[in-house]
């Protein structure tokens, strides 16, 4: 394996669904907006699969602080220019309670194929991810740290969860997303493998057979990137708030440079199987930070919030390389004060107990995913 330190630089992609400023509810993007933004953005931003969908993508950056300017910019854009059509983003992994038979497709040949291939499973994705990519220039190296990566990837998803509601009601699931995006084929956590040789040759043959054109229709929780020499962590809930999103970007970039750093001292995470990583997934899906995880080393559901200590501790020397112990130190926060899918359910409560009906109350919770996108710009 190549020895040399990997780069570990970082890109954050986000996508936002964008609401009607009067009824809250979705709407689709006039092409001119489209226009503005690219014009403005200049290939930082793209459409979704749906029209009322929207996707954004940092630069490449060595660190978190570098990615903040960035995304604070993409954010505040966007915004702007829905503003002249009466739309409004939010940055949350489901809408609270549009429903997606009443949406439509972006125009777009990829985008055509996947509804002609994939039918009523691709035409319900109203959901909304964040993707983290870590730079690491050594095929096999990406390997490696996936492999070793996919064991803390129900820890990050329990700390993103933003999507408790779907069509109008609570899913009793903390990520919602997680439910629909999994009847897609292909998703999941990834397999563990030997060698970037043996994942391309899995590929090829899909490829040969004619089920998939390339490697960006695997769409594992965890994958190499199919455009860039990247690992991309694809587990997340996509964030309301700016500094959740960041926070979490880093502390995923300080884990796999944590693995790297083992492997220099010629140590390795344990490699449990993903059907264990996968009982764990679930329990992130369901509860999020309400419940814990297993901690398979113990044989014991531990509380999140023990787990969280306890890899914080792990990557420290990782924050400090990196200068994110700020932003990694903002984890607690989270895990103190719930995360999104918690506050969504607190403002809906709320407002149930107050006497609003349920869609007045879920009208509110989309003003408080308004408020929380715009609240770090």
């Amino acid at each position: 394996m190549d020895t040399s330190t990997p780069e570990f630089t970082i890109g954050i992609e986000e996508e936002y669904l964008l609401v009607n400023r009067d009824n809250l509810a979705l709407q689709n993007a006039p092409p001119e907006m489209w226009k503005a933004c690219e014009a403005e953005l200049e290939g930082q931003v793209s459409p979704e699969f749906l029209k009322c969908q929207i996707e954004i993508g940092s630069k490449v950056w060595p660190g978190i602080e570098e990615a903040r300017e960035d995304l604070k910019r993409l954010r505040g854009s966007i915004s702007k220019h829905a503003a002249k059509y009466n739309l409004v983003p939010i940055s949350a992994g489901s809408h609270p309670f549009s429903d997606w038979r009443d949406q439509h497709h972006t125009d777009k040949e990829r985008y055509n194929i996947l509804s002609s291939d994939l039918a009523l499973v691709v035409q319900r994705m109203l959901i909304c991810g964040m993707h983290v990519h870590l730079g690491i220039s050594s095929p096999d190296r990406r390997i490696d740290i996936m492999n070793q990566l996919s064991y803390f990837l129900p820890h990050l998803l329990a700390l993103s969860c933003s999507s408790p509601f779907w069509l109008g009601r609570d899913t009793g699931l903390d990520s919602y997303r997680l439910s629909v995006f999994d009847t897609m084929p292909r998703t999941g956590v990834p397999p563990n493998m030997v060698s970037f040789g043996e994942y391309e040759k899995s590929i090829s043959d899909l490829v040969e057979i004619g089920i998939v054109e390339d490697s960006s229709k695997i769409w594992w929780d965890l994958r190499p990137s199919a455009r860039f020499p990247t690992l991309e962590a694809r587990i997340f809930d996509v964030q309301p708030r700016l500094e959740h999103g960041l926070s979490l970007a880093a502390l995923t970039q300080a884990i796999a440079r944590m693995l790297w750093r083992l492997s220099t001292q010629n140590l390795k995470w344990r490699i449990y199987d993903t059907f264990l990583i996968t009982e764990n997934r679930w329990r992130a899906q369901r509860y999020g930070i309400n419940e814990g995880l297993i901690d398979f080393g113990i044989n014991k559901i531990v509380p999140v919030s023990n787990l969280v200590e306890e890899l914080l501790e792990l990557v420290e020397q990782d924050a400090r390389h990196f200068k994110s112990a700020n932003e990694i130190e903002k984890i607690r926060e989270i895990v103190k004060h719930g995360n999104s899918a918690d506050r969504q359910r607190e403002i809906y409560k709320e407002r149930i107990f107050s006497g609003d009906e349920n869609r007045q109350a879920l009208k509110a919770v989309v003003e408080h995913l308004i408020e929380e996108f715009h609240a770090d710009l």
